[in-house]
């Protein structure tokens, strides 16, 4: 009997593991694959959670654990935790000899996860490659998976065609969809009641979620454009807010703190959560107005439920858009004028008409299926594609 393909899914992060989870249920389910699971960064984080009591929870085992977050967000202390990373996915890789590496995004956790498979001949599939994220320095970390991975999986023809721009041979680059799609189709979300008895809180008239994070890119703006967005929330009438706090980049305790502060001294209409899980964090977005900040979830997730999206500044600029998604500066003028237009009856009645461009349909079975198919037979000599 041949033996099962090794798939190595490598996740940091509560949202990354979010939306890996289905593809992750379909390796686990193929009889002719093993399922291992490598568990870093934010997972391993008191601070954040400890989400990866979540994934154990979930069913999942977890084969090896990377430590690698350390706990200063500086730029000298995330460029330590990276290094960190690469010393221990090293050891990982040669105890679990994996024969194909699954990693998503871009963030600096799997830029060390991926690095590391390099240097160990692991062929590597990456998921959301050819996107732009022009004010975060991942945008960088994002290409630079991409020349280190062998197969690929993008979310619209657009970034298909960049990742090929890129040099990557078209035969290995696959148009699938966004993976966080699957899970708004293959979920039970809760109801109303249950969401607002999962959260200990009680929704209102008008509802928000937010999610913001600090632009890598730009130095000690984050408590500035966070404020900007607070101080705009307190003018809302009737309007009850359910914060999640910020990932583990430059600045983000910034942002958490803020938080923080803002719930204390406004408990009758505001939450914050460090982690909400998939399954709420999806539910939800059934019952908001909005998703506001600056989040993937906002431009990926969010349109797929018809509802509006407020996204300020450059963290997400540069990704295609469904219409719903409103654009703006950090300042609380422009995000004034985002929230009038949110609002204004001729957008509310064109939010049911709304089409998500990342929804591929059977995401989890299309990556599945080059996985399980795709020969790894010699897939390490890199050739430049010239278009």
């Amino acid at each position: 009997m041949q033996d099962r393909r090794k798939i190595c899914v490598v996740t940091g992060t509560r949202a990354e593991y979010g939306l890996l989870y289905w593809l992750m249920k379909e390796i686990e389910a193929g009889d002719d694959l093993e399922l291992q699971i490598i568990t870093t960064g934010m997972h391993l984080s008191p601070e954040f959670g400890l989400t990866y009591q979540q994934i154990e929870k979930d069913g999942f085992q977890i084969d090896r654990k990377v430590e690698m977050l350390l706990s200063s967000d500086s730029p000298v202390g995330i460029s330590k935790s990276m290094g960190l990373g690469m010393i221990g996915f090293a050891d990982a890789y040669a105890d679990l000899k994996p024969d194909l590496l699954v990693v998503l995004g871009d963030r600096f956790e799997i830029f060390s996860a991926v690095s590391a498979a390099t240097i160990a001949r692991i062929p590597i599939a990456h998921l959301h490659g050819g996107e732009t994220t022009e004010g975060a320095f991942d945008e960088s970390f994002r290409h630079s998976i991409t020349k280190m991975s062998h197969l690929h999986f993008a979310t619209t023809e657009e970034y298909r065609n960049r990742i090929i721009q890129l040099g990557e041979q078209p035969d290995r680059v696959f148009n699938v969809g966004a993976v966080g799609t699957e899970a708004i189709r293959r979920l039970r979300l809760l109801s109303r009641d249950k969401f607002e008895e999962s959260i200990d809180f009680k929704l209102g008239k008008h509802n928000l979620l937010i999610t913001f994070h600090s632009v890598t890119l730009e130095k000690s703006t984050s408590e500035t454009q966070f404020k900007n967005l607070l101080t705009v929330l307190n003018e809302l009438e009737e309007t009850n807010l359910i914060f999640t706090k910020s990932n583990a980049d430059t600045d983000g305790r910034i942002i958490n703190e803020m938080i923080d502060k803002y719930v204390v001294d406004h408990p009758d209409n505001s939450v914050a959560f460090t982690t909400l899980g998939q399954l709420r964090y999806l539910s939800a977005m059934q019952y908001m107005d909005a998703v506001v900040g600056n989040s993937s979830s906002g431009i990926i997730e969010a349109p797929s439920f018809k509802i509006g999206t407020i996204n300020i500044g450059d963290r997400q600029r540069g990704r295609i858009k469904a219409v719903s998604v409103i654009d703006c500066r950090p300042t609380t003028d422009s995000i004034l004028i985002a929230f009038k237009k949110l609002y204004s009856d001729s957008f509310q009645h064109n939010l049911h008409i709304v089409t998500n461009p990342y929804d591929g349909g059977g995401v989890a079975q299309k990556i599945i299926k080059v996985i399980r198919n795709m020969s790894l037979s010699g897939i390490l000599k890199k050739k430049f594609y010239d278009t």
